[in-house]
Formats: C-alpha cells, sequence, structure tokens
C-alpha cells in the first residue's frame, strides 16, 4: 500500500488540517500519517487559540515516520513559525523525501491568521524550493506574487512570477471570486486549465486543506502530476455536491461521501 505524510496543524472541529487529510488521504487510497506542527482550539466560526509543537518535538515525530514508514509522498499545510519551517525542511531534505506538496496555509476560512509575518518569507526560502507543487489560493497567491490578481489573466501573471522565483510548479486556485472555481497549473511545460464545477454550497471549510491531500495521494500512487490535480479536483467536487451542513459557520465537507461497507452502516441500515 502506498503510504503519504501530512506535516500540519490539528482542527478540533475536524474539517481542516490533520483531521481532514486524514481522511482524505485514507478516502484516496493511501496510508496516511501525520507530524503535528500545532494544535488548535478552532470550529466552524473560527480559532481562539493555537498551541505550536516544539522545533525538537516535531522534529522527532518526522524522524520517526521516515525511519519506520517512508512516505511516497509528504503533504505540507499549517506550520506558524520559521522555527518548524526550518526543521521540515532540513528533514525532508535529509531523507531525500519525495513528491512535496506545500499548501502554504496564512489564513483560515474564518479569517484568522494562521502563520507568522516573518514565517512567510521562511517558507519561501525553505519549503518552495524542495517542492514538487505549491497550492496557493487567490490571496496567498498575491502575497507571495506581490500583485493584484483580478482575473484569469492575472492569475497566469502571478503563477508565472511565483514559478520564476521558485521553480515549483504552481496550483493557483481560483476559487468563485475571479473565475468560477477554475484553477491554474503553471509548470515548466507552461500553464494547464482545470475547470470546477459551481457547486452552491457555503461550508467550504478545510478545502485546500483536502485539495493539497488528495494531490499528495495521487502522486503517491504514481500518477502524474496534472492527472493527481484532476482527480483531486474531482474528489473534492463530489465531497462538497454530498451537501454535509454541520456546524453555525463555514462547515466542513463530506469527505467520506464515498464510504461504503459494512463497518459504515448505520444502525437503521442493518
Amino acid at each position: 500500500m502506498r503510504t503519504a505524510l501530512s506535516i500540519a496543524g490539528s482542527d478540533s472541529c475536524g474539517g481542516a488540517g490533520i483531521q481532514a487529510d486524514i481522511k482524505t488521504m485514507t478516502m484516496n487510497g493511501v496510508y496516511a500519517m501525520s507530524a503535528v506542527t500545532a494544535l488548535t482550539a478552532q470550529n466552524t466560526t473560527g480559532v481562539t487559540g493555537i498551541m505550536e509543537a516544539t522545533p525538537g518535538f516535531l522534529e522527532q515525530q518526522i524522524n520517526m515516520v521516515f525511519e519506520d514508514i517512508r512516505p511516497d509522498a509528504v503533504k505540507i499545510g499549517m506550520v506558524s513559525s520559521s522555527e518548524l519551517i526550518r526543521v521540515i525542511a532540513d528533514r525532508l531534505k535529509f531523507y531525500k523525501a519525495e513528491n512535496i506538496v506545500v499548501d502554504p496555509v496564512m489564513v483560515a476560512t474564518s479569517s484568522a491568521r494562521l502563520i507568522k509575518t516573518d514565517a512567510v518569507k521562511t517558507l519561501e526560502a525553505e519549503l518552495f524550493p524542495i517542492a514538487c507543487v505549491i497550492t496557493p489560493n487567490i490571496s496567498e497567491a498575491e502575497s507571495l506574487s506581490g500583485m493584484e490578481i483580478l482575473s484569469p489573466d492575472d492569475m497566469i501573471k502571478a503563477a508565472k512570477t511565483i514559478f520564476g522565483k521558485h521553480g515549483c510548479s504552481v496550483l493557483l486556485k481560483g476559487g468563485h471570486s475571479v473565475n468560477d472555481a477554475n484553477d491554474l497549473l503553471y509548470t515548466s511545460n507552461g500553464c494547464t486549465w482545470f475547470e470546477g464545477k459551481r457547486i452552491d454550497n457555503p461550508n467550504t471549510h478545510g478545502t485546500g486543506c483536502t485539495l493539497s491531500s488528495a494531490i499528495a495521494a495521487n502522486l503517491a500512487k504514481g500518477f502524474t502530476l496534472e492527472m493527481s490535480v484532476r482527480r483531486a479536483k474531482d474528489y473534492i467536487s463530489h465531497a462538497l455536491a454530498a451537501m454535509l451542513d454541520l456546524g453555525q459557520g463555514s462547515g466542513p465537507m463530506n469527505h467520506a461521501f464515498d464510504l461504503q461497507g459494512e463497518f459504515a452502516k448505520t444502525a437503521e441500515n442493518i
């Protein structure tokens, strides 16, 4: 069985972060492992607290995973400080990790800031150069490219700028704000558009985490980057289309929309 490691923060309400990553990787057919960068106290309405792991303990988690069950892919999500980012980069280089997907998480769906300002530069310097692909949304891409993004043409310019600075492929997520959920993949071979289904679902908590984890899972299984993105977008479209409605804010999607079998049945179904 292929394996994937998520290095990210924990989400106490289960819709994003490590919890979303493990659900997504499992549903996409790989064995999921984790190294927790931080605990968060959050729900669908917001984040009230963040408690970081120490650099030493994060290093220990990563070492223990690689020394026993080597991941076929690595997804990196919320990392809030420069010290933690340097630990991750050092360990992944040491173990010659492959298929690294970086989701540059800066702000939660609820608008809470999840990374210290100085850490963004460290993220760019340490993790982007070793990434197979990074997956910024519009606001993150604006920060990384230094330009405003108001149109599909702007998306191409921003992705090209980020690719030129760091040399890693860029999946720029359009979302409904710019071009109706169409995403742009920019690689050394040029750009490819992935059309997204418009799904009228306000519950989008954890969509970025889910997409990047699905990409990592598919890379772990041997799919090309382009096919991994295509399969990941299909997965997230179905998860949103299941119209799960939990919580009082922007709720989670149904990661397990395709879960079948004896152990998934409810009492009413037996």
